[in-house]
């Protein structure tokens, strides 16, 4: 092979895991056009696919050994698209509208908080715990907003009536994105070794449970995984104090 030939093979990029970052970033715009056409459950629901789609890619790319510079810098960007920028301009057009700048301020907290967010893990991803993410991931992020505004029409509230609870959650997500709290990456888990058959089936169980109220499972779950960075932070500061005592 010559060296013209083995050079345009090396500026080529893997498709397969590519086609998944791009669905994801797809969905994530998805959302914002259906926000624009007052389609909000769809806007949710897409941004619950990106997560989906999102949590794919870098699999399958592990899988078929395609991993490249160029697939985790083109994910960054699909995560800031789907996770970052789409929260936010659905949440503006939802219920902030109405609040003039500080509903405009409220959104671009938690954009803005979702840039930073990804800046900093790609800068520190060499050299970071990989048990720990430091801060709030987006997905997760994105997920508590999706899932607040699908509960909120599957529930029929009045979105006047919440606008300010979803103005703090909004900007909650945005701050805790560039948190120093620390949030298990659930990296230790072996998917690939062997369990007990029960295992499988409590898993069968607790799919078929969230999938029965989607909605509001999805919100418990992100919620109760933002909450969870405090509370690690905290029983670690704990524990290395005690260290220092004994």
């Amino acid at each position: 092979m010559t060296e013209k030939k083995r050079s345009i093979r090396q500026r080529g990029i893997y498709l397969l895991p590519n086609l998944f970052t791009t669905g994801a970033m797809f969905a994530g715009f998805y959302a914002i056009t259906s926000a624009l056409d007052g389609r909000f459950e769809t806007s949710a629901i897409s941004i619950f696919v990106a997560m989906i789609l999102d949590g794919l890619d870098g699999r399958v790319a592990r899988m078929t050994n395609t991993e490249s510079e160029f697939g985790v810098q083109y994910d960054s960007l699909s995560d800031m698209v789907s996770f970052g920028v789409a929260p936010g301009i659905v949440m503006y057009i939802w219920a902030f509208e109405s609040l003039g700048k500080l509903g405009l301020f409220a959104a671009f907290v938690h954009t803005a908080g979702g840039a930073l967010r990804l800046a900093r893990f790609n800068t520190q991803v060499e050299v970071a715990d990989r048990r720990y993410f430091q801060g709030l991931p987006s997905p997760a992020a994105a997920a508590i907003l999706a899932g607040a505004l699908w509960i909120s029409l599957e529930l029929g509230y009045d979105v006047e009536s919440i606008k300010y609870l979803v103005l703090v959650l909004t900007i909650s997500t945005g701050l805790l994105m560039v948190s120093n709290f620390r949030y298990s990456s659930f990296k230790e888990i072996d998917l690939k070794g062997r369990v007990p058959f029960v295992v499988a089936i409590i898993v069968m169980l607790g799919i078929g449970f969230v999938m029965a109220q989607a909605e509001i499972m999805l919100f418990v779950i992100a919620l109760g995984y933002a909450v969870s960075g405090p509370i690690i932070t905290l029983l670690t500061l704990r524990q290395k104090r005690k260290n220092r005592k004994t």
